[in-house]
């Protein structure tokens, strides 16, 4: 077991420190629901012309699951989310089709019955945050960037990136895995990969805390990843604090092989398992930006991102 003083030295931040400094602090409680109804998020983000997925249709109601066959039978693909979900669960993620069944991205078969009775779980709040009722979103499947999809497995891979009062201070590349069921979180078992902040390279991989050198599934080499385009990447993290107002989140990207960053979601309680991806603290980052003057805290969306990129490098 780590002692405290050693994780203190290595600036890691724990969940109590998260709670009362950063999150607490700098995130308002009214517009935590901005964040946490993805359904919200989705809206904002089209309002502030911020790339997403493609949203297909909301399931508010029961009755409408009866209908909603014809509207599947057009897609070959598509994305069943719960509006008020959390940490992966519920999400469904159908890559193709067999006859009639529908084919997850892990490569289990499922029916329309299935998809009809899971949608009425979301519904009902099963997976929601608080029990409470929910609606499900159905939206189009990321095709991902080819170069990175090489990496993961049964899944599309996603960057999180956290944004500390519009700077993004730490990020990492999350790959999904047959033990994560194609989901890229990492407390299900997908691989997390730490990213230079100032270049998008690899830094540091992990599975279950473990150090890997090569994806489990794949057998890829991980210390060759660079994500392409990185400084619009983080320019998008950045745009979010203006979005939502929220000075502590953690923003979930996708790279789209068409139209670049996408958002999929927005987190006001990120995890801390970012720091074990990327082998240091992220407490260190999160006090330079406080003590930052606060004119330079007023920075355009690229100038805290060419900030950041500078003084945060992995070489700095």
């Amino acid at each position: 077991m780590i002692s405290p003083w050693r994780l203190a030295r290595a600036g890691i931040l724990g969940i109590n420190c998260r709670n009362h400094d950063f999150i607490s602090r700098y995130n308002d409680r009214r517009y935590y629901p901005l964040v946490d109804d993805k359904l919200q998020t989705r809206l904002l983000a089209e309002k502030m012309q911020i790339g997403a997925p493609r949203l297909r249709q909301v399931i508010r109601q029961q009755h409408q699951i009866n209908h909603v066959g014809e509207l599947l039978q057009t897609l070959d693909s598509f994305v069943l989310k719960p509006a008020k979900g959390s940490g992966g669960k519920g999400i469904w993620v159908i890559t193709g089709r067999h006859g009639d069944r529908f084919i997850k991205a892990s490569g289990a078969e499922v029916g329309l019955v299935d998809i009809q009775r899971h949608m009425s779980n979301t519904l009902a709040g099963v997976y929601s945050l608080a029990g409470t009722a929910d609606v499900v979103l159905i939206e189009d499947v990321i095709q991902c960037d080819e170069r990175l999809q090489r990496y993961s497995h049964e899944g599309v891979p996603d960057i999180r990136i956290i944004v500390f009062q519009g700077y993004p201070v730490m990020a990492m590349l999350r790959l999904a895995t047959h033990a994560s069921d194609g989901k890229a979180n990492l407390h299900q078992g997908a691989v997390g990969v730490g990213l230079d902040i100032a270049s998008g390279r690899f830094l540091n991989a992990v599975q279950y805390s473990h150090l890997l050198s090569r994806h489990p599934d794949t057998g890829m080499l991980l210390k060759d990843i660079v994500v392409d385009g990185w400084h619009d990447m983080l320019v998008l993290a950045a745009r979010c604090f203006e979005m939502t107002r929220l000075g502590y989140i953690g923003a979930d990207m996708v790279v789209d092989r068409q139209h670049g960053p996408q958002l999929l979601e927005l987190n006001a309680r990120p995890g801390l398992a970012i720091q074990v991806a990327n082998g240091f603290g992220l407490l260190p980052r999160l006090r330079h930006i406080e003590k930052l003057a606060s004119e330079r805290r007023l920075q355009s969306c690229e100038q805290r991102v060419d900030y950041v990129m500078s003084a945060f490098a992995a070489s700095a």
